[in-house]
């Protein structure tokens, strides 16, 4: 699926998700009656607090409709198999229900309900480590959206680029920009700006390596903004690799159609995840081997058979693995994560 441009609204990946009692043992969030019994809308959503650590494994995680960016919807695409039904969601916004989805024709009724369990109206509004875990897993997207188009111009390939530079700016920045301001980070959209710029006017001129470079140093300057002991600890990291592995799997799915890789923006942007989600796992490799060895070997046999399916930027003739294959991957290597967050939580309660 090739995007058009448009303006993304708040992402909400992270933001909803199935929640582990550590970190002070919070149990299961309750929603604000929102003003009496009146049904949610879009304008008043309801909203849920936890300062809970999330686990990111994807169980029991409902994506709000409302506020979702594409690579969030795209798991629907891909579970649906219909073309653009991300493009098609955000379009037919604001939802007072998730039933609306099929008041708007914008699936049907049968399809509504393989997902039914999957969607809501919802806001999250997170503290402490989740939002810590929130937080960080946006701007690893940002990341990985910057490696990939790093590797294609490399390979002097500016206009396949391109999008993966421009997403960071028009798909994320606006919802961490809050937290940005709230952790006084400097602004850095205009350097995303600047670097979109230069390259879809002269992606070959010898100032995009030192623009490329301000980039990334700047997302890497907003996540050293998080404590130190924070990021070096294995379960933050982990619930971290488990966003970005899930937001993979979504994009995989969208990028595999009848056998065939159809949307290379959507390969190309899984890659530049589970890259970045790699390059994470190494940061604890040595902890997790130490503290949860048999963890640490699954994690890693799952993680080098999920590397297979991205052999280059530039996708293959045929997919390595089907999207369901992936999936599988990706769930083996949560459930694992999982074990390893749990034993932590259970220990910080001692």
């Amino acid at each position: 699926m090739i995007r058009p441009r448009y303006a993304f609204l708040a992402f909400a990946a992270c933001a909803i998700v199935a929640l582990s009692s550590c970190a002070g043992g919070g149990g299961a969030p309750e929603a604000s009656n929102n003003g009496g019994n009146a049904a949610p809308v879009a304008s008043t959503p309801q909203t849920t607090d936890t300062s809970t650590t999330s686990s990111h494994s994807g169980h029991g995680k409902k994506v709000n409709i409302n506020s979702a960016i594409l690579s969030e919807l795209d798991k629907f695409e891909g579970m649906l198999g219909v073309p653009a039904l991300s493009n098609k969601i955000q379009a037919g916004r604001p939802y007072a229900s998730p039933e609306e989805l099929v008041s708007k024709k914008v699936v049907t009724q049968e399809q509504f309900d393989k997902i039914k369990d999957m969607v809501t109206i919802e806001e999250v509004k997170l503290t402490g480590e989740a939002k810590d875990v929130d937080y960080m897993t946006k701007l690893g997207l940002m990341k990985g959206h910057l490696i990939v188009a790093k590797e294609l111009l490399d390979q002097n390939q500016p206009k396949a680029a391109e999008p993966h530079i421009g997403h960071p700016v028009e798909e994320i920045y606006a919802d961490v920009e809050e937290q940005l301001n709230e952790r006084k980070v400097k602004e850095f959209k205009t350097t995303l700006i600047s670097l979109q710029d230069l390259v879809k006017s002269n992606g070959k001129a010898d100032s995009v390596k030192t623009n490329f470079t301000n980039s990334m140093q700047a997302v890497d300057g907003a996540i050293a903004i998080l404590p130190q002991p924070e990021r070096e600890k294995n379960a933050f990291n982990l619930q971290v690799i488990n966003g970005l592995l899930d937001s993979a799997n979504s994009e995989y799915g969208a990028a595999v159609a009848d056998g065939k890789i159809s949307a290379a923006i959507e390969y190309q942007d899984s890659r530049g995840f589970v890259v970045y989600a790699n390059e994470l796992y190494k940061t604890i490799a040595t902890n997790m081997a130490k503290e949860n060895p048999e963890v640490h070997k699954n994690i890693q046999a799952s993680m080098t058979e999920l590397n297979k399916v991205w052999p280059a930027a530039i996708p293959p003739a045929t997919p390595v693995k089907a999207p369901l294959e992936v999936t599988k991957l990706v769930k083996a290597i949560e459930a694992e994560s999982q074990k390893a967050i749990d034993k932590a939580s259970t220990k910080a309660q001692l």
